[in-house]
């Protein structure tokens, strides 16, 4: 556990640092040309089980019920290096380094993410993350009920999240109340599915792309150093609601 900080910054990173809709879908076509395009929806209609039953996105256990059936193929010894060797520092959304170190200068950095507990953390130290928070990085299965294990481990006086999910956000403000500022960066297909839903409490900010949020952050320093009323009515700035 580390000394207690002002501010904790805590990012998620698909969708919200980078872009894993990309990944999915090179996955998909990788997938497509080695087996044809029934066994690619078979796949994702394993994976989509898994992720069911297990609460999170598991591509590797997912390719081990895939090979079922296909021991013989000898595209299936090539998929697991796809997913384990893809190039994630490529898929990093412009300027998203740059906001995390201008976080860092103003607190704590730390990764928070759900994921499973191999290729999440290969994922990050790929994409030039583990080393962009200097290890602070923690990997869960359920970010709203991971709560009590963050702040232990990056004790704070404020938190201030930034994620692809409102429904998440929304969670975890009624969890920490006026201790969190959450902002709702909208990139990804769980931020276009919420698009037009009532979710409340709303996020207290939201940006179009991961790097305007260096400018809001500029313009509204209070709003990140304390859950008040400024921090959910935050100066006008590119990209903000």
């Amino acid at each position: 556990m580390l000394n207690d900080a002002t501010t904790v910054w805590l990012f998620d990173v698909d969708n919200t640092l980078l872009d894993n809709d990309r990944f999915a879908a090179d996955l998909g076509a990788h997938l497509e040309g080695g087996f044809g395009v029934a066994q690619r929806d078979r796949y994702w209609a394993l994976y989509a089980a898994m992720r069911e039953e297990t609460g999170i996105a598991d591509y590797l256990a997912t390719l081990q019920r895939f090979r079922a059936g296909l021991d013989d193929e000898p595209a299936l010894l090539h998929v697991g290096a796809f997913i384990l060797d893809y190039p994630f520092a490529n898929r990093l959304y412009p300027h998203a380094l740059e906001v995390v170190a201008r976080c860092r200068d103003r607190g704590r950095a730390v990764v928070f993410s759900d994921g499973d507990i191999v290729f999440q953390p290969r994922k990050i130290v790929r994409a030039g993350l583990w080393d962009a928070f200097d290890g602070c990085v923690l990997v869960c299965v359920h970010k709203e009920r991971a709560l009590d294990t963050m702040q232990r481990r990056y004790p704070a006086r404020h938190y201030v999240i930034v994620d692809d999910k409102p429904r998440l956000l929304a969670a975890i403000k009624r969890a920490l109340g006026e201790r969190v500022t959450t902002v709702f960066v909208r990139q990804g297909h769980y931020a276009a599915e919420a698009a037009g839903s009532l979710i409340e409490p709303s996020p207290d900010i939201a940006v179009d792309r991961i790097g305007d949020l260096a400018d809001v952050i500029a313009a509204n320093e209070a709003a990140f150093n304390s859950g008040g009323p400024e921090a959910r009515r935050p100066a006008a700035a590119k990209g903000t609601t």
